[in-house]
């Protein structure tokens, strides 16, 4: 493997990774992660070794086209309905009170 993602994680890396995320780590698993990032990151490497030239990219799962419903109007418009139960409402709008000054 050897490649750049593989370089081993050192336990500054580790705090500085957990800090980003906003995790907090043990000392257990601040000792079990090098090995498991190792393995992940050694994964990366395998999968960026293979050669996928003339690999044509995968837009689907499945070789078959997909069939799509009509794009029709299945619910009425209901605008004058909900802004008969708002408070308050000026010309089509919705008037709110103010919470920042």
């Amino acid at each position: 493997m050897g490649g750049v993602l593989s370089d081993p994680l050192n336990e500054t890396s580790l705090h500085q990774l957990a800090r980003l995320a906003c995790i907090q780590l043990t000392e257990q698993e601040l000792a079990v992660l090098p090995q498991q990032f190792d393995s992940i990151l050694g994964l990366i490497d395998q999968l960026q070794a293979v050669d996928t030239h003339g690999v044509e990219p995968l837009a689907q799962a499945f070789d078959m086209p997909v069939r799509l419903r009509a794009d029709e109007v299945t619910a009425k418009n209901q605008r004058e309905l909900f802004q008969s139960l708002a408070p308050e409402v000026e010309k089509g709008l919705y008037l709110v009170p103010k919470v920042i000054e």
